[in-house]
């Protein structure tokens, strides 16, 4: 796998343009993408004329940007039928553009991050999982098609340019998601093409020389409107308040939409994106000496030498085509393709620092080049639309999907050659590795296909129902690290049901149940494999319009477990492990949560979440994940002077702790609160100018407990940003 690494010189922007050309299918929208500015005034008013001749595009036809607003008025990311928020029977947040315009939330981790009831354990520098009731998030789409994640986490850093949104839904996700944990599902909605021209240039200066440039162009593409494209670049380049560490991250994506007719709309886009870190982590700093006393490094320590680097390059197209079928019916097809390359030479510390010295040996020590490939296919095909049945209108979809996974991983090693010294004195000089050949086959394909129904039923004038199930097939094989992936499952029902009453004309009570499923690979004392794991989810609330209907308002009190899950079960006469199923964890807590317009000019998006998790036994379990926790962003543009606009994001969260691994006893963060906050000044339609003051009380924190490793969170850093647009 090749190490790519940019031209020197060249500035961010130029860099992600210059390794994307000749990648990407849509390349030639480079080229054409300019004319959408060059569009006469009579043919804007042709592209508006054809306004009734687009295709409803179901959840996109809900577009925030451009709205400054922190809400979203349809999501289909639980169902995949178009529901309001207060129709939907699942806790669901949106961050929207403006939010990510206004914070600065320029990756996956800062959206997250600001979503109510998720945590970002940022284990390493590029390597993440979120949780959300207690679970790891598993289910993750794109634009609703899910996505596949093999190992429930994130290489690099996935930047947000190019979605307009990110929708959550928290609980068992199964009906769109298939497999996977009973935490959310995270939807990823991608900017598409416009009907007007409009471009945007925005360039942010940062702490740690970060220097980033952003460039989005979009229109129409022929003089009639009929075929419309965008084209989304960026670039980053920036040192970080950690000690040798650098990133550069190129980004490109394009999209073109054509109407066939009057009634198809076909759509081509890709995206590639790459990532490239040099001195990261692979682990992160040791938590506590052989004596057991917690370290306390400086922010800036990091254990990484000054040759380790970790490069992710990510690939991923899609062809929609969707058909209108009379007034109410469409039928749409969707095939998308990701490539995935990841190339990274890494030291980990496999033990704890001397409590005498500060050092660490080298028998400790793990040297790794590790390479990775994963190509996934997905297909979805369904038909929606509504239906008449005594006497009310229901809405209706149908649908059949089909995902391949292929992961392939090849790590070899080399022997430490030299101890470590105290890793706030080390310099990141280390002796450079040398590598032998693979240690172990790793080559694994997952299988799943599935046929899937949901209904929006309009039972009564006050009742409304949202019911459906997921039959699912699932089929393992191949190996990873020595062990066998083998495992299958046929027939999986996994059902989705809901019940909402409206007691005022804006407020509605609502009760849910939902399912997923996780395959295992266990296999009990007749040789068979266990059945997957049953994750479960109830959820009880009440929904509101608020503020004159501009923002949405919910309560909600849940429980969330998982049954069948692999118990030990001692050895065969051969030595072979068995297993048997049995009760998981559970979780329970409840949440609030508020997001719109609450006053004129006053946006915002608040959440608290409280909560409990135990084991089986009635044990407090996943410790390292914050029992309560508040997610708010806000903004304000005074009447009186409405060119600025003033807001702030607070992220608090209770004191954690996780179990040692050795040495007794349990490491531990305490409370702690992050305030980041922004000002943006519009010095005329065109041209806005913004500052961002992030962790303004400089608070100094660890980013995860779930390992015996962490690493602390950025110190007070700021971005300015200016902004032109068309």
């Amino acid at each position: 796998m090749s190490h790519i690494r940019p031209v020197t010189g060249l500035n961010p922007l130029t860099f992600a343009i210059r390794q994307a050309f000749g990648l990407t299918a849509v390349s030639a929208f480079c080229i054409l993408a300019p004319a959408a500015l060059a569009q006469t005034s009579s043919e804007e008013g042709d592209a508006a004329e054809l306004d009734t001749v687009t295709v409803q595009a179901e959840a996109l036809s809900v577009v925030t940007e451009g709205t400054e607003s922190y809400r979203t008025p349809l999501t289909s990311t639980a169902t995949r039928l178009d529901l309001t928020p207060r129709e939907t029977p699942q806790s669901v947040s949106t961050v929207t553009r403006a939010q990510m315009d206004d914070f600065q939330l320029d990756t996956i981790n800062d959206v997250l991050e600001s979503t109510p009831g998720v945590t970002v354990e940022r284990l390493e520098t590029d390597r993440t999982y979120y949780t959300a009731r207690g679970f790891e998030i598993s289910n993750f789409q794109v634009d609703g098609l899910r996505v596949p994640m093999p190992y429930n986490n994130v290489h690099g850093d996935m930047d947000t340019a190019i979605y307009d949104r990110i929708e959550v839904v928290r609980g068992a996700t199964g009906l769109m998601s298939g497999s996977g944990n009973p935490a959310a599902t995270v939807n990823f909605i991608r900017k598409r093409p416009t009907f007007e021209p409009q471009a945007s240039i925005s360039a942010t200066l940062g702490s740690w020389d970060q220097r980033r440039l952003d460039v989005d162009v979009s229109g129409p593409l022929d003089s009639e409107g009929r075929v419309r494209g965008r084209l989304v670049a960026s670039g980053l380049d920036t040192d970080s308040y950690l000690d040798r560490l650098h990133r550069e991250r190129g980004l490109l994506y394009g999209v073109i939409e054509a109407d066939l007719t009057d009634s198809t709309l076909l759509t081509l886009g890709h995206t590639w994106q790459d990532n490239n870190t040099d001195s990261n982590m692979w682990g992160a700093l040791p938590l506590y000496d052989t004596a057991g006393n917690p370290t306390d490094y400086d922010r800036s320590t990091s254990p990484a030498p000054d040759w380790s680097y970790w490069d992710v390059e990510t690939r991923r197209s899609f062809i929609e085509l969707q058909q209108r079928l009379g007034d109410n019916w469409s039928l749409k097809g969707t095939v998308t393709h990701l490539d995935m390359l990841s190339d990274s030479q890494l030291l980990y510390i496999g033990t704890v620092p001397d409590a005498s010295t500060g050092r660490i040996p080298s028998s400790s020590l793990w040297i790794s080049k590790y390479d990775r490939h994963l190509e996934q296919w997905v297909v979805d095909l369904h038909a929606k639309g509504d239906i008449e049945a005594f006497g009310r209108n229901h809405q209706l979809v149908l649908g059949t999907d089909w995902s391949q996974s292929r992961n392939q991983q090849s790590s070899l090693y080399d022997a430490s050659s030299q101890d470590l010294p105290p890793l706030d004195e080390w310099d990141g000089d280390y002796p450079d590795p040398s590598f032998g050949d693979p240690d172990f086959v790793n080559d694994a394909t997952i299988k799943e296909r599935s046929v899937y129904g949901a209904a929006k039923l309009d039972l009564a004038d006050r009742w409304t129902g949202v019911a459906g199930t997921r039959v699912s097939w699932y089929d393992a094989y191949g190996e990873q690290y020595g062990a066998s992936q083998a495992t299958e499952s046929n027939g999986v029902v996994t059902p989705y049901a809901g019940l909402i009453y409206d007691v005022t004309e804006n407020a509605s009570l609502y009760a849910s149940y939902t399912e997923i499923f996780s395959p295992q690979t266990e296999t009990d004392r007749s040789g068979q494999y266990l059945d997957p794991i049953d994750g479960k989810a109830q959820e009880v609330g009440i929904k509101a319009d608020m503020f004159n209907g501009g923002a949405d308002a919910s309560f909600a009190v849940f429980r969330t477990e998982q049954d069948n899950v692999a118990q030990p079960d001692g050895t065969l006469p051969d030595g072979t492990f068995v297993y048997t199923g049995g009760d998981g964890i559970t979780s329970e807590g409840f949440e609030a949560t508020l997001a719109g317009e609450i006053a004129t000019g006053w946006q915002a998006s608040v959440g608290y979440t409280y909560l409990e998790v135990e084991d089986a036994d009635g044990n407090d379990a996943n410790t390292y994940i914050p029992r309560n926790m508040v997610r708010a962003s806000t903004s304000y543009r005074p009447a009186a002077m409405d060119q600025l606009q003033v807001g702030a994001r607070l992220r608090w969260q209770d004191d954690i702790e996780q179990a040692r691994t050795s040495a007794g006893g349990k490491n531990h963060q305490d409370a702690y609160a992050l305030v980041d906050l922004m000002a943006s000044y519009d010095f005329s339609d065109s041209l806005t100018g913004s500052l961002n003051i992030n962790n303004v009380t400089d608070e100094k924190y660890l980013t995860s407990l779930k390992w015996d490793q962490s690493f602390y969170g950025a110190p007070r850093h700021f971005m300015a940003n200016l902004t032109w647009k068309y």
